[in-house]
Formats: C-alpha cells, sequence, structure tokens
C-alpha cells in the first residue's frame, strides 16, 4: 500500500512494478488528483537540486573552510534519478521529457565583502570534485550582467558582488512527472488508485497492516489489508507514523512552516531572466526558505518567481487542518519538541517576522536581487507547505533537522517519509535505500540487481568518486532527456 499520491509514492510504486510486475499495490489518496500538494508545481521549488547554486548545503566551518559532503552526496543522488527518468523515457513510461524536464543554469549570486570572500572560497572547494567542473566563477558585473541581467538592473556599482553559474543545471516540474507516473502506474496490471480517500488509522495485526480508510465523497469506511505499507503522504506522513505505533516512530515531531511566492506577471520582465539565482538565507531562516529568482516551466509556459517567504502556520498539509500541529504532539515526543523548539528561538523569531512582512517589506526582499523591480509587475502566489522533522537527542532532549529521512520498522514492513528539501529531486536514492532497508531479500537476489543496473545504471557506484562513470552517466541521461551533457570547462 502507498499512502499519498506524491512523487515518492509514484517513485516507489514504479520501481517495485519494473521489478517485479507481479506486485499488487493499492494506492491511497485524500485529494482529487495525484501531486496536489507537495509535487506540485506551485508548492515545490522545482529546481533541480544538484548542490550547484544551494549555498546551505556547502557551510563554512569554524576554521573557515567549506564543508561540501553534503553537496557531494546530493549532486551524486540527482545524478541517479536523472538516470531513472531517462530509463523510464526509454522504456516508453514517459512520453515526452520536456514535459517535465528542462535545462536552466544554476547561479549563486551574493553581494558584500564577506559573502563574496565565501562564495570564492565554496566555488574553489567544490570545483575540486569532478561533480561541479565546468562551474564559472565572476565578481566582474557585466559579466554576472550578460548571465542574469534583472541581476545588475538598477544596483549600485559600488556593492562587491559574486557569482557562481552550472549550466548543467535544470528546472524539474515534480507536478508533471508524478502524474505521469501515475497515469502509467494506473494502466498496470494490479495497481489501483483510489483518489477522495482519506487514511484515518493502521494497526499491525497477525503480519499484515490493517489500514482504516474513508471515502471522502461519500462518508463510507472500509479496512483494507497489505504486508507493506510506505507513508509518503508530505506533512501528512507524521501523524499516520505515530499512529502505527511502531517504536522507530517514537519521539518524532514535526515542525510545520508555510510558504509564499512573489509570482511576475511582466512578460517582459519574465524573458529578461533565464536561470535559477539562489543566494543566502536570513539569519535563522529553514533552508526551504533561501532566497530564489527563479525561472520555472509551467504547463508549457515560461514563469519568474521569487522566494519563498516563510510563515508559521499549525497545518501539516496546504488542505490540511488547523489543528495538525496539536494532534501531533504526544507524550513520546513532547519533550523532544519543547527542547527544540527552545533551541531554534531565532527560527520562530524569523517566521514570525515573515508572516508580519508587508507588500513593501517583500518587495525590499525581491529588490536585493533585481533592484528595479516594481510592485505592479508581482502578485502574491502560496506556495506549499512544509514539515521540518523534530526527533529525540539524547544531548539536547530534541532537534531539528533540516532534509528528508525515512522511518521504518525493524522487519522492513513499514516505512514513512519525513521531512522536505531536497526531497523530491533525490526521491530514487530515497526510494533505493528504502528497498534496501524493506525489500532485502529481494534486494541480494541477482534478478533486482540486475534490473537495478538497468534502472540506474550507476546503481552500487560511486559518482563522486569516479570521475568517467560521472561522464558517461551524464552523457546518457543528457541525450535521452535533451539537457547539457557535460559542463562547458569540464573533463570529458
Amino acid at each position: 500500500m502507498l499512502i499519498g499520491a506524491g512523487i515518492m509514492s509514484a517513485t516507489l510504486g514504479t520501481m517495485l512494478k519494473q521489478l517485479d510486475p507481479g506486485f499488487r499495490i493499492e494506492i491511497f489518496e485524500r485529494l482529487e488528483e495525484a501531486a496536489t500538494e507537495s509535487s506540485d508545481a506551485w508548492n515545490n521549488a522545482g529546481t533541480g537540486h544538484s548542490a550547484f547554486c544551494e549555498l546551505n548545503y556547502t557551510p563554512e566551518q569554524p576554521d573557515g573552510s567549506i564543508d561540501t559532503s553534503k553537496a557531494v552526496k546530493i549532486a551524486e543522488s540527482f545524478e541517479q534519478s536523472k538516470q531513472f527518468w531517462a530509463y523510464l523515457v526509454q522504456q516508453g513510461i514517459i512520453d515526452v521529457p520536456a514535459d517535465f524536464i528542462h535545462s536552466i543554469p544554476h547561479m549563486s549570486f551574493v553581494w558584500g565583502e564577506d559573502n563574496v570572500r565565501y562564495l570564492k572560497k565554496r566555488h574553489a572547494a567544490l570545483t575540486e570534485c569532478h561533480l561541479f567542473r565546468g562551474m564559472q566563477y565572476t565578481e566582474d558585473a557585466s559579466e554576472i550582467r550578460s548571465w542574469a541581467p534583472l541581476l545588475l538592473a538598477d544596483r549600485s556599482s559600488t556593492d562587491p558582488v559574486a557569482a557562481t553559474k552550472m549550466d548543467l543545471g535544470t528546472d524539474v516540474n515534480f507536478g508533471a512527472l508524478t502524474r505521469s507516473l501515475f497515469e502509467c502506474l494506473r494502466k498496470s496490471d494490479g495497481v489501483n488508485a483510489h483518489f477522495n480517500h482519506e487514511v484515518l488509522d493502521l494497526q499491525q495485526q497477525d503480519g499484515f497492516w490493517q489500514v482504516r480508510v474513508k471515502d471522502v465523497a461519500t462518508g463510507e469506511k472500509s479496512t483494507v489489508e497489505a504486508p507493506f505499507v510506505f507513508i509518503g503522504a508530505g506533512g501528512g506522513s507524521l501523524p499516520l507514523l505515530l499512529k502505527s505505533g511502531i517504536p522507530e516512530g517514537k519521539g518524532f515531531g514535526g515542525f510545520p512552516v508555510s510558504g509564499q511566492w512573489l509570482r511576475c506577471t511582466n512578460e517582459e520582465v519574465i524573458a529578461q531572466h533565464e536561470a535559477k539565482v539562489y543566494g543566502t538565507a536570513a539569519v535563522g531562516a529553514p533552508p526551504m526558505s533561501v532566497p530564489h529568482l527563479d525561472t520555472r516551466w509551467i504547463k508549457g509556459k515560461r514563469e519568474l518567481l521569487f522566494g519563498p517567504y516563510a510563515g508559521f502556520t499549525t497545518r501539516f498539509l496546504k488542505h490540511g487542518s488547523v489543528l495538525d500541529l496539536f494532534r501531533s504532539i504526544k507524550l513520546s515526543n513532547l519533550v523532544p519538541m519543547i527542547s527544540a523548539g527552545l533551541h531554534n528561538i531565532p527560527l520562530t523569531k524569523y517566521l514570525i517576522e515573515q508572516v508580519r512582512l508587508t507588500p513593501e517589506a517583500r518587495l525590499d526582499a525581491l529588490r536585493g536581487y533585481y533592484p528595479a523591480a516594481r510592485a505592479e509587475d508581482w502578485e502574491l502566489a502560496i506556495a506549499g507547505y512544509r514539515v521540518q522533522v523534530i526527533k529525540k537527542d539524547e544531548d539536547e532532549g530534541g532537534i531539528l533537522e533540516f532534509g528528508t529521512e525515512v522511518v521504518s520498522n525493524d522487519e522492513g514492513s513499514i516505512a514513512a517519509l519525513l521531512g522536505a528539501s531536497p526531497g523530491a529531486s533525490t526521491a530514487v536514492s530515497i526510494m533505493l535505500g528504502l528497498l534496501g532497508r524493506c525489500f532485502p531479500q529481494q534486494m541480494a537476489e541477482e534478478a533486482w540487481k540486475q534490473k537495478l543496473r538497468m534502472m540506474v545504471p550507476s546503481y552500487g557506484r560511486s559518482l563522486g568518486k569516479d570521475a568517467a562513470l560521472c561522464s558517461e552517466m551524464r552523457a546518457y541521461t543528457g541525450r535521452v532527456l535533451g539537457i547539457p551533457q557535460a559542463a562547458p570547462g569540464a573533463a570529458s
């Protein structure tokens, strides 16, 4: 059983049917169609997260060095996602890759002496790894203007600025991708998708999960039995994990964060910008709130967004209840949640400030990246909600985790995905890890290994350590998906 019809369930369901066409799969989604919550194009950043431009993945250490370990891991994971998508195109499961993936340069842009110094060190550190070779760096305003003219329009010439640019970057419409995968799944033998069905409760009995489901349209309730359950319901995963009663889920809590975009309505402005430009996060800001001036392709149309602006909410889903946060508080996670709150007062302060932002303040934030921005060219749009993971910690009682985490029981009969960014971009690598934990016997069999190597050719090998393999895989995915195969200046 797959709970939730987002990119995670779509990826896992597609993988399982490829590995064993005999699997019977039941999918339950509380809304009317797939990818309506976190995976939807307007609710998701759409960045093919490969750590090319996201500064929060490369923190500066106390000794002044740049930690690139997370960036390398994320870059490897995104390469695996591209391989799986290329396989799906070759198999005819995805018809037109341009329906969901486009080539868009990924840029980092900063101003101020300290930030310029950091970006220069970051570039030097990243380009030591072949995954990032070909990344360009400049402090020349005229060169930055040629890359992204809006960044320098009306900007003071006295401001020190710097930027990096990676032409291998992509924009991914995860909503379109998810719906394409579900369309194929629903045509497969042994797969049933139930929309407008909400999972109310689940408990294990005699080696099977008894899952209580409600038909939202009719109010009718029923119980469905399954030997394996995956909870991929975005912000709705945590409440269901807690209801499962598995020991591994005890102590987990969630901190919900809402989001908003400024969306450009002026076609002339949209036409002047073709890049995803990420900057530095405000003090206390969660990673999902790192500001970016972002070219997107949504429903075949080029769009330009800025944001997201974060805010505090008690909902776990955009279409959730204001009681979600309060209902998630249990005796087992009360201490971790209180401790995490006390240790993250700057985050709480930041979110309160974001909630109180005036239209003028939002415009001022945009003008940090596009100084010539005019209020009449932009409208406010609601983005998706994210639930940051809170977990037990022996030293601090509870800590707030930024990222994604799979929680499963010892026997691997249930697994839940918690967290947010980089989420969708690394769905394939996350699901490969889940398969190893929940289907260890099959994963050890040669038949599954061979199939996995067809689906993800680099499976079992390190793209971060093998430059030739990385080059080969990028050439393959670029050719099939219609995106660049190598960055200018990268080793062939």
